[in-house]
């Protein structure tokens, strides 16, 4: 099959296509430090770094499946008051760009991935209309990265569209879960701080850890984390910020863009830019390339 992906990012829908033996022929991001991470890593990819609102689409490479992960950030909760700004209309709104791409190549099929309060949005209904009157079924399915082999707990929804009568129902497979402690590195120097020396509530939540996990956890900020979280299980959702840490008797220290990456399923061969806040923002953004392979070799078992 051959693909495009819109929002591109730094790659990880794309990895996971190319890994599930799909060529994807081009690829589009407004950030162009995205882009050109993306286009470090996938030289064969055509590449356009714009405004998805302002596409010519009539650029894009005929297809034979649409690739999508329009902005989240303006859908998600963890986004509290900012989902009531322009900005978050603005991120909302650019889910419109798949129906725009999909009106003007009528694409076979199409995987759109968001957050599950996508379907929340005041103009969902509308646009899931709009795709409908342009011919095609939509299945929902809300997935979670780490039945994907990925070390992360990472729920999303997928929406399959298909030019069928019906929406195309897929039994999904589960793998094992994979631990967090897969993606730590045990071995590396790295700069660590005291607990004591971190502000009240991040003393708290580690002392709360500490006594269900013992000396070794991890520990999840910004968010309504009371305690810890055990190694052996898959890692909270990777965000954009330096959210998790490890723990270690005394001492704590944030995951690495390395571990993160990792936690991400990104392979230790991947590229990306020196800007530490770019790359951090870069993988938090990513779609987990491990669930992407996952959900895109299923997907072609139906087609």
């Amino acid at each position: 099959m051959k693909a495009v992906d819109l929002f591109a990012g730094s790659g990880g829908t794309t990895l996971g296509a190319t890994m599930a033996g799909i060529d994807v022929l081009w690829a589009a991001n407004h950030n162009p430090i995205a882009v050109e991470t993306h286009k470090l890593n996938h030289p064969q990819t055509i590449h356009a770094c714009q405004d998805l609102h302002q596409a010519d689409w009539s650029l894009v490479p005929r297809h034979d499946l649409l690739l999508a992960s329009p902005c989240c950030q303006g859908h998600s909760k963890a986004a509290g008051k900012k989902r009531e700004t322009l900005k978050a209309d603005q991120s909302r709104s650019t889910a419109w760009a798949v129906v725009s791409c999909l009106e003007a190549h009528q694409t076979e099929s199409a995987v759109i991935e968001n957050v599950n309060c996508f379907m929340s949005w005041t103009l969902f209904e509308p646009w899931k209309l709009a795709l409908e009157r342009l011919g095609y079924a939509l299945s929902f399915n809300l997935l979670n990265a780490q039945d994907f082999g990925v070390p992360q707990s990472r729920e999303r929804l997928i929406i399959i569209a298909t030019r069928s009568r019906k929406p195309i129902e897929i039994k999904w497979d589960t793998q094992p879960k994979v631990a967090a402690s897969s993606i730590i590195d045990w071995e590396s120097e790295h700069e660590w701080d005291l607990v004591v020396n971190r502000v009240e509530a991040t003393r708290n939540r580690v002392a709360n850890g500490r006594k269900q996990f013992g000396e070794v956890f991890l520990d999840a900020a910004y968010g309504s984390e009371k305690g810890g979280r055990s190694i052996h299980k898959p890692l909270g959702t990777v965000t954009t910020v330096n959210k998790h840490s490890i723990v270690i008797g005394d001492k704590i220290r944030p995951l690495s863009i390395a571990e993160l990456a990792q936690a991400q399923s990104f392979p230790s061969t991947y590229k990306w830019p020196k800007q530490k806040t770019q790359t951090k923002t870069m993988i938090g953004n990513a779609v987990p390339p491990l669930m992407a392979a996952g959900v895109l070799s299923k997907l072609q078992q139906y087609l």
